[in-house]
């Protein structure tokens, strides 16, 4: 699994909270980073800040979905206007997994 989230406290939590259940992680505090990650390595989940720094984790969810081996890709957000969160449905984030 990787964790991409620019926020080092919450990116750790998240890590953290996922490793107590057994999971094996990987995180990024920025898009760039996190590109380098996934084009490196398979991921069966990514776990994906919208708000980056470097590359919108919008266009980061285009490059992992559209990736010969897409991950799934759970976005969050904080952000708190209806607005914000329905442009965060990108064609890509709303495309079924591939298998």
């Amino acid at each position: 699994m990787l964790v991409v989230e620019d926020n080092s406290v919450v990116a750790d939590a998240v890590a953290e909270g996922l490793r107590d259940q057994g999971m094996a992680v990987d995180v990024a505090y920025d898009g760039p980073s996190g590109l380098e990650k996934a084009a490196v390595n398979t991921y069966e989940v990514v776990v994906l800040d919208r708000d980056l720094p470097g590359l919108h984790g919008d266009k980061l969810c285009e490059q992992i979905v559209g990736s010969p081996c897409p991950s799934r890709v759970l976005m969050l957000t904080a952000a708190g206007q209806v607005e914000d969160r329905v442009d965060g449905r990108s064609p890509a984030a709303a495309r079924p997994h591939r298998q």
